[in-house]
């Protein structure tokens, strides 16, 4: 039993490149994707309320910034994965 779980810990640990690797791609394009809709829908309510461009780009960066703070969450992440 021992046996087969150390064969597949190894085999999992040879797969560790995969893994890192599809936690790096989904972790940087989610966040992207995320960022380019916060902005396309702030651009547009500034573009029907310019008044209003001072609130809404605050709440904008804010909201870009969170969505960053995600893909450095899934670096970090990768980062574990590879050297732990």
């Amino acid at each position: 039993m021992s046996a087969e779980i150390a064969a597949e810990a190894v085999q999992v640990a040879g797969n560790s490149d995969v893994i890192v690797g599809a936690t790096i791609a989904i972790g940087g394009l989610a966040p992207a994707i995320a960022i380019g809709l916060i902005v396309s829908k702030a651009l547009e309510a500034i573009g029907r309320n310019p008044e209003a461009a001072a609130k809404v780009q605050t709440v904008m960066i804010l909201g870009v910034a969170f969505a960053e703070a995600i893909a450095i969450y899934s670096l970090v992440v990768a980062l574990i994965l590879k050297f732990v």
